[in-house]
């Protein structure tokens, strides 16, 4: 049996059909209404134009933090360790913050150099990573979540202690930063800021045309394929590894940026917010093509969102969601695998 698109299509709906059910199933044993459930989460994630504002707020770093992984997964790594290259792209973004926001420089300046601090920080975050994978023999899922805790401990130390509120240290973190260095809003009490989406949008568009048109793409998925091969005709694969996660890091440095300038306006003990695993079942999700990256990431943006209905009105915990994303992508997966199987097994000639 051949593989065709309208049967990888018939898989793909399958998957989240068989994903809807067992969602469902969850439901019925928790005694409450799956429709009413579902229509809550819609209602609560395009209700409104405030609860809109807020999916495209989530949307933003889940598309950043996804761009990136979308070249990492090319060139064949795991890197698990992107939620500590967010904190360090927060981390980074408030120290210049704080360095530069009082010293009489246009806000706007101030805010370029905390977007590129940021993007600093994750990267070099993200090239630890890769130096342990490359030069030490460590495997990238072990390094980056080990990493990752290591991020985590240096952002409470800073907010507990070195950028500690006056007299108090407080988990709700630092002192926010003057009104002047947040990030432009579409109105004063929205979080959702314009330029922002619009980097978001031009990030995917970038690892898009870069994965699929230029010669660093062909290498990256050469590598991928087979690092061995692509060694031996020449391409230098350690090399183009560490670039993947150098760009990644960035990415991610770019999305802790956002966190810290246009949503939270300080640096906060969950500054990643989760946004990369997230961003990980995105890209296994999409099957790692760039191209259907935003509207996945805006249904999962969309499915955060949504499930806060769930406990005000049908007393459901929110973690709902995250058990429709699981088994969304773990269904998605094992359709890609009984596609392979069924649809592409070698036909005997008799």
């Amino acid at each position: 049996m051949r593989d065709t698109p309208s049967r990888r299509v018939l898989f793909q709906v399958g998957a989240v059909v068989l994903a809807l059910l067992v969602t469902t199933v969850v439901l019925i044993a928790a005694k409450a209404p799956p429709l009413a459930a579902f229509a809550n989460i819609v209602q609560g994630a395009f209700g409104s134009w405030d609860v809109t504002s807020n999916v495209l707020v989530a949307w933003v770093p889940l598309l950043l933090v996804t761009s990136g992984l979308l070249l990492t997964f090319t060139v064949g790594l795991w890197n698990i360790g992107i939620e500590g290259q967010i904190i360090l792209g927060g981390i980074f973004a408030t120290w210049a913050l704080r360095v530069y926001g009082s010293s009489g420089m246009s806000p706007t300046v101030v805010l370029i150099l905390a977007f590129v601090a940021g993007m600093v920080g994750g990267s070099l975050w993200a090239m630890l990573a890769g130096a342990l994978k490359t030069f030490g023999g460590v495997n990238e899922i072990f390094g980056g979540l080990g990493l990752n805790f290591v991020a985590t401990a240096l952002n409470i130390w800073l907010i507990f202690g070195p950028w500690k509120r006056p007299g108090v240290a407080s988990m709700s973190g630092t002192l926010p930063f003057d009104q002047r260095l947040w990030m432009p809003t579409v109105t004063p009490q929205s979080m959702l800021s314009v330029p922002t989406v619009i980097i978001a949008v031009a990030a995917i568009a970038i690892v898009y045309l870069m994965i699929q048109g230029t010669y660093f793409g062909l290498r990256l998925k050469a590598v991928g394929k087979n690092a061995k091969a692509a060694y031996i005709l020449g391409i230098p694969t350690w090399q183009h590894m560490m670039a993947s996660f150098a760009l990644c890091g960035l990415f991610a440095g770019v999305a802790g940026a956002v966190q810290v300038t246009a949503v939270y306006h300080r640096l906060i003990p969950s500054i990643s917010s989760g946004y990369g695993y997230l961003g990980l079942m995105v890209a296994m999700l999409i099957n790692y093509k760039a191209a259907f990256a935003a509207p996945v990431a805006l249904f999962f943006a969309a499915l955060n969102v949504g499930s806060i209905q769930l406990p005000i009105v049908l007393r459901l915990d929110s973690s709902l969601a995250g058990v429709l994303q699981g088994t969304l992508v773990l269904f998605v997966l094992l359709g890609h695998g009984v596609r392979q199987r069924v649809l592409k097994k070698p036909q005997v000639v008799s």
